[in-house]
């Protein structure tokens, strides 16, 4: 099953982050310009060509984050959106966060497709 079908799943904590091979298999199922960082988070820039459609985006993230209670961290400047993905309970990456990056790719695919 794709990544973006997935649910995810909330972490409780006490688990390890992932590491190593688990990571960079995630990574290259989940592609599309991701940049796992310091295998600490995950994080992609998204541009558009308006400051609104930069904000809607955001919104509709946050919109993910609230009902699959996984957060990111969103940075909005002018017409670019960071998104960056980690756990912050364990402090690393575990597959939700994938999960959630790849959702957030499907929801930019769907809404904004000349993007």
């Amino acid at each position: 099953m794709e990544l973006s079908q997935r649910q995810c799943v909330p972490c409780r904590g006490g688990v390890p982050p992932l590491k190593g091979d688990a990571l960079a298999v995630l990574l290259q199922e989940l592609q599309n310009g991701w940049k796992m960082i310091n295998e600490h988070h995950l994080q992609k820039d998204y541009v558009f060509p308006s400051y609104q459609e930069a904000l809607r985006f955001t919104n509709l993230i946050a919109n993910l984050a609230e009902s699959e209670g996984h957060h990111p961290e969103l940075t909005l400047s002018f017409r670019n959106v960071r998104v960056s993905y980690w756990t912050h309970k364990i402090d690393g990456l575990v597959e939700s966060d994938f999960i959630m990056a790849a959702k957030s790719d499907l929801i930019h695919a769907n809404e904004f497709p000349a993007t």
